[in-house]
């Protein structure tokens, strides 16, 4: 991350209010990064965040989330006063620098829901400036950045609106702030200066285009990690349903093979962005994005292929004492938003099982510690392959692991 502390920012604007930039959801794992790459650059940063004990927690010096360094850096900008939290709206009225980080979800039958935006428009209104920047920063559906610069104009709101997608690994994003490039989307040239005077503070890499383009862009991106983890899913079942150590496949494929390294392993891919982005894909192509959909299908249907060959090799599941091991979406995380882990474990109940569940990261009272989940279990599943279950002792246990983490033990 750079430690340049100078503010590529419209001075102009700055200097009459007293926030060079107020992000607006800026407590979470998009927004509170960049928040402190921000603060750490030397921008004065207002964090709005509608999570009052997030809020309190930030104030308090504690990161609400794992993030590689995130500690450190929130401990270092604190003492400066460049980084200011409330749970009101109020902040935005300093400000001629709005960040907004609200995602678009998809509803009950996988198609996006505007509601969001509609409610975030009429909550900031009041509170922009004329001629404040508007910054969209989580995935959107297409066209949401156009639609969201015409309501806010008819309400009378003189604004330059911009879409600069967030582009992070999670876990890793202070990392990636700086090293990967930022992509601007954005109609109008001034908006587009703005926007890359903005994330100059950040990183010097800027890729411009239209905001539609930066809307596609991040959604395929999503969309496709997501379709080779479907491709990888796919693989394995065929070679499991073969009776073939998948895990002895994909070595000999990929080892001194370059053109197969981009071949994930299989695993539980889910999380909070890939199946929501594909199915956003999907809606913006009146349904006719088949690949996405047919990733979908593989992907959310791995618990249930778990289950079923569960049974299938160690017979009827009921009042058999199973360990689940990982409950976030991914290794060596603490977020469970959208994870796979609590599906299987769900099909595990109907299967008639009890299920104990553990994770190191996860704070949940219905979490068990390790050692009594590998003491009390007669099949342990890896839910998320989080390192401290390759250094656990598995050995002699039926170890149902998909991820190819444990060496040697597979489904």
């Amino acid at each position: 991350m750079t430690t340049d502390t100078s503010r590529h920012v419209d001075q102009s604007s700055s200097q009459a209010v007293g926030l060079d930039v107020v992000i607006l959801g800026g407590g979470g794992h998009v927004g509170l990064p960049l928040s402190l790459a921000l603060a750490q650059a030397g921008l004065r940063v207002g964090i709005v965040d509608i999570a009052a004990s997030t809020v309190e927690r930030i104030g308090r010096g504690e990161m609400p989330f794992l993030e590689s360094g995130a500690d450190e850096l929130l401990a270092q900008v604190m003492p400066t006063g460049r980084l200011e939290l409330t749970t009101s709206a109020d902040m935005l009225d300093r400000t001629k620098i709005v960040v907004v980080v609200v995602g678009t979800p998809i509803d009950e039958f996988l198609n996006p829901s505007m509601t969001v935006f509609q409610k975030t428009v009429d909550q900031i209104a009041p509170h922009l400036q004329p001629g404040t920047l508007l910054v969209l920063r989580s995935t959107v559906y297409p066209g949401t950045t156009e639609y969201i610069a015409k309501a806010l104009a008819d309400q009378a709101c003189e604004v330059d609106v911009a879409f600069c997608p967030e582009r992070i690994a999670e876990g890793h994003a202070l990392e990636e702030l700086s090293g990967l490039p930022q992509i601007i989307g954005a109609d109008e040239q001034a908006a587009g200066d703005r926007a890359e005077a903005l994330f100059r503070n950040v990183t010097p890499h800027i890729i411009r285009t239209t905001t539609k383009e930066a809307e596609l862009a991040k959604l395929f991106t999503n969309a496709w990690r997501y379709i080779k983890f479907a491709a990888a899913n796919q693989f394995f079942e065929i070679a499991h349903e073969a009776g073939v150590d998948y895990t002895s496949v994909l070595r000999a494929i990929k080892t001194d093979y370059p053109r197969a390294r981009d071949l994930p392993g299989p695993g539980l891919a889910a999380g909070p962005c890939l199946l929501k982005d594909t199915m956003q894909l999907a809606a913006f192509t009146s349904d006719h994005f088949g690949l996405g959909q047919a990733a979908m299908q593989v992907n959310e249907g791995m618990p249930a292929y778990i289950v079923s060959a569960m049974e299938k090799k160690y017979g009827d599941l009921r009042r058999r004492n199973v360990g689940l091991l990982g409950m976030a979406f991914k290794a060596e995380s603490d977020d469970i938003r959208s994870s796979l882990s609590f599906k299987l474990r769900k099909l595990l109940l109907w299967s008639g099982a009890r299920v104990l569940c553990t994770d190191p990261y996860v704070s949940d009272s219905r979490l068990l510690p390790l050692d009594k989940v590998l003491a009390d279990s007669e099949i342990l599943v890896i839910g998320a392959p989080h390192q401290v279950y390759r250094q656990a002792d598995l050995r002699g246990r039926k170890v149902v692991d998909i991820w190819g983490l444990v060496d040697g033990i597979d489904l």
